[in-house]
């Protein structure tokens, strides 16, 4: 991982991915983000190798959940997004699921790297939102 930080757009392939965000039309920034939900959402834990994506994607639909912090970073998409649609919600939650399950090749690295407790309180700290907000 090209990781300096723990924070949810703390990496490489998360900056990139929000730059991404920020090249798609407006009206297909959610599908964006509903792409890359649905393929760690689809997976077992042990067949998916990155999450960085996931986990940024589950920080920009928690950002609009009552509750959801915003996303502020420098390496977060420059735009705002327009609203997403509701059912980002229950996705983001099974991607994230996902990502922390007994096996997690993320979870194992930040275990390797001795801060895998932070990374999961703050993978908790959204999917507690996504989930207070109906899933």
């Amino acid at each position: 991982m090209g990781t300096w930080d723990i924070g949810h757009f703390d990496n490489d392939t998360a900056a990139d991915f929000g730059g991404r965000v920020d090249d798609a039309d407006a009206g297909k920034k959610a599908d964006v983000l509903r792409e890359v939900l649905a393929a760690v959402a689809g997976t077992g834990s042990e067949d998916y190798a990155d999450g960085e994506e996931a986990v940024a994607a589950a920080a920009l639909v928690a950002a609009q959940c009552p509750g959801g912090e915003p996303v502020t970073t420098a390496y977060g998409p420059k735009e705002p997004l327009p609203p997403l649609p509701a059912d980002l919600r229950p996705l983001a939650v099974r991607a994230l699921d996902r990502l922390t399950a007994p096996n997690a090749e993320p979870l194992d690295l930040w275990e390797e790297a001795g801060e895998d407790q932070a990374w999961l309180a703050g993978i908790a700290a959204l999917r507690a939102v996504l989930v207070a907000a109906g899933e």
